[in-house]
């Protein structure tokens, strides 16, 4: 048994424990069950409750679900919105969320299934400071798809700030 200052008063029979709370005129909480003998601790059951809750939600808190980002590409994509994508999935990567990059064949393109697979493999130089595929691109269907997870060491390097202009420095001179 464990007093209210947190003392071990020592083994005694639950009868006896109890008899000890009730005359403080508090509860008996059983906090290890498993032990053996088990351990029981005398205070305010509501109090021991709600700091048991407040320190599951802190450590739910630290948790971080594996979250999936998805981005779709297109088989003729133009040089600038590739490049748009490429920075939000490298950002994504870096914030340690996994990436599904996916592509999508129109009409006659799925007659040219190595042109995705180029344009995948591209992807996966282009990232590969800040991932690699988990899944290597696979055709299913008319799409092809591939998932991109963070490399370790290269997540939560986002955007650094400029220095500021120092207010008495004097002006660059062109």
């Amino acid at each position: 048994m464990i007093d209210v200052d947190g003392k071990q008063v020592g083994i005694m029979p639950i009868q006896q424990a109890l008899a000890v709370a009730q005359q403080r005129g508090l509860d008996l909480i059983e906090v290890a069950p498993t032990a053996n003998p088990p351990v029981c601790r005398i205070g305010d059951f509501g109090k021991y409750k709600y700091e048991q809750e407040k320190r599951e939600r802190e450590a739910r808190k630290h948790q971080h679900a594996n979250r999936v980002k998805e981005i779709k590409l297109g088989l003729n994509i133009d040089q600038h919105d590739y490049e748009t994508k490429r920075k939000h999935m490298e950002e994504f990567l870096r914030e340690g969320m996994k990436v599904k990059v996916s592509l999508q064949f129109r009409g006659r393109q799925s007659a040219h299934p190595e042109l995705g697979e180029q344009l995948m493999q591209r992807v996966i130089e282009d990232i590969a400071s800040v991932g690699r595929p988990e899944v290597p691109p696979r055709l299913i269907g008319r799409a092809m798809h591939m998932i991109l997870t963070p490399v370790k060491g290269a997540s939560r390097q986002v955007h650094a700030k400029p220095a500021a202009p120092q207010p008495n420095a004097p002006a660059p001179s062109n």
